[in-house]
């Protein structure tokens, strides 16, 4: 049989005989000049230099741009070649690699360098741990009926024009597998069970019963079963998951050589193939206004815990203190952080608008038949396993040691006076950052802002570089005396316009970082040596950025009810000696 593959302007066949080629040479010419006037038109528009230029002197900037000239015409036309050719039959150029090369082919340990994390809303509906806990689960797997009956109301721009929802196809059921070299991501079409986290002890959860999706009332009785268990942990199995936070090459090799066979393969494989991970965890964790150091601990709870209490292998973690607090930690290769605050924004707003609770704090509704009652995992760890997971709970303690993890709650102004200012809030929120990093290291630096790309199929995200030459000409204007407050104002908004229309262009698909990677990806399987790449590609991102959308679920209107606004999220820094900052 025949394998047929059809692009744009061309078809061929591979069949016993050899390869036949067709193709249409008018058409073929129509597409090549229009790849040509695409390249050239990046290379003109070749963002790159305008954006480094604030951050290079007049000789570094000469030097870069030389490389630039040479890369455009040499090398570059033959990779932009085959990245034209790689468009044509692939539903989308970057994504694939984006997430092979960027996620999956990296060994560096999950905990802070990869996973990111999402917070409660302010208002505590209750104080009831597994109470919390069971109206959480059934809002989850509401959700995943949507998207399974394809019946979840897509999130759109201004109403009218849809974002595309690939990255919602593998938020449930998913597990990303370690390799030696590089990590699967593992979807399963369904699961009808949980894994549970409590005390260092691992639970199977079933969800359904007898086909029927299991009401709160339900599952918070199966949960409080785990509460009331007084069993103890297997040798090795409170700090198991240090595992997950290992370097993966090490959870690979571990994985493959102690969990392979009897009890461990099989508790391992509930673990992996459960809907998600939800840990109950033993501490409380608040929000308070008048005490930032409640929602630092309530961060880093959340991020990276106590180092061996989340699975951060699993698609997300939910974490629910001992007080009812909620927390995500989401793995980041499948998706991107838009599509877990929309999932947030939905269970919050069915758990307030539907579920609801009782008066002493419990699920509404009554007990009427016993729901299937958990199953504890068990494990038989081998001794030189039990030593693995002793040095990975050390790797996991010395990632969180140099985590500082600070969260600002701001309420002396919002948005609206933002836009009194003629500015957008976003703009504004990153022009702050760029005049408190200068002020903090005397310098710009390169910095990194994600803007989504979904509007494209199976988009992910593209970079939007804040650091202009309008934005310096503003953060260096703060502090000069001699400059009116009018004149300060005007260089904002000019700084401001300029960063908007970054945004725009890198959400409309004129960025050029992703584009880049792509010819950067090509030149390593060519054995293409490319000094311009090696120098774009190896510059530091010391100033790590994203803002967290609102709004997306339609259920609970901020402007009515500010107090349902996430108390946020965030990621590790990128570079070790740089920032992550999260805002929203």
């Amino acid at each position: 049989m025949a394998e047929a593959h059809v692009a744009v302007a061309f078809s061929f066949a591979i069949t016993h005989e050899g390869v036949n080629i067709n193709y249409d040479r008018e058409v073929l010419n129509l597409v090549w000049n229009s790849g040509l006037r695409s390249w050239k038109k990046r290379i003109a528009r070749f963002m790159y230099l305008c954006t480094v230029r604030p951050l290079l002197n007049d000789e570094r900037y000469e030097k870069m741009k030389q490389m630039t000239y040479e890369f455009q015409n040499g090398v570059g036309k033959k990779l932009q070649l085959y990245l034209w050719l790689k468009s044509w039959w692939s539903s989308n150029y970057v994504t694939d690699w984006w997430e092979d090369y960027v996620y999956l082919s990296g060994r560096a340990p999950l905990l802070v360098y990869s996973n990111c994390y999402g917070l409660d809303y302010m208002p505590l509906p209750t104080t009831n741990q597994v109470a919390r806990a069971a109206n959480f689960i059934y809002a989850a797997l509401t959700f995943r009926k949507l998207l399974n009956t394809q019946t979840l109301k897509p999130v759109t721009i201004q109403n009218f024009i849809p974002l595309c929802a690939w990255q919602y196809e593998r938020m449930f059921n998913t597990t990303r597998v370690p390799d030696v070299e590089k990590d699967r991501v593992v979807h399963l079409s369904d699961s009808q069970h949980i894994a549970v986290y409590h005390r260092g002890r691992y639970y199977k959860v079933m969800l359904y019963n007898n086909r029927r999706l299991l009401k709160p009332v339900e599952l918070q009785w199966q949960l409080q079963q785990i509460l009331d268990d007084t069993s103890v942990p297997a040798p090795g199995e409170h700090h198991l998951a240090a595992l997950t936070a290992n370097h993966r090459t090490v959870w690979a090799n571990a994985r493959t050589t102690y969990f392979n066979k009897g009890l461990n393969k099989a508790s391992l494989k509930a673990i992996e193939d459960a809907a998600f991970f939800l840990v109950l965890y033993d501490e409380e964790l608040d929000f308070d206004a008048n005490d930032p150091s409640k929602l630092n601990k309530f961060s880093q709870a959340v991020l990276h815990g106590k180092g061996y209490n989340l699975w951060l292998d699993k698609s997300f973690n939910i974490v629910v203190s001992k007080n009812g607090r909620l927390g995500c930690n989401c793995e980041h290769s499948w998706c991107d952080s838009p599509i877990m605050s929309h999932f947030w924004e939905f269970c919050i707003g069915m758990e307030v608008t539907q579920l609801k609770y009782t008066e002493d704090g419990n699920t509404v509704g009554e007990l009427e038949d016993l729901p299937p009652v958990p199953s504890r995992l068990k494990w038989d760890l081998h001794p030189e396993c039990l030593d693995l997971v002793r040095s990975s709970t050390l790797i996991a303690s010395d990632i969180i040691a140099e985590v500082d993890l600070q969260v600002l709650y701001h309420s002396d102004y919002g948005k609206n006076f933002i836009k009194k200012c003629k500015v957008s809030p976003d703009a504004f929120v990153q022009m702050v950052l760029q005049l408190a990093y200068y002020r903090d290291a005397g310098c710009f630096n390169l910095t990194y802002e994600a803007a989504m790309m979904r509007l494209f199929r199976e988009g992910r995200t593209e970079t939007v570089r804040p650091v202009t030459m309008e934005s310096c000409d503003f953060v260096l204007s703060v502090d000069n005396p001699d400059l009116p407050a009018k004149e300060k104002l005007a260089l904002l908004q000019r700084a401001c316009q300029k960063h908007q229309e970054s945004y725009i262009n890198a959400m409309c698909g004129k960025g050029v970082d992703r584009h880049i990677f792509c010819l950067y990806v090509l030149s390593k399987h060519l054995d293409v040596k490319s000094p311009f790449l090696k120098e774009v590609l190896g510059e530091p991102w010391r100033l790590s950025t994203s803002q967290t959308p609102h709004n997306q679920a339609g259920i609970l209107d901020t402007k009515k009810f500010p107090e349902y606004v996430c108390l946020g999220g965030g990621f590790g820094p990128v570079a070790n000696d740089g920032y992550g900052v999260s805002y929203e």
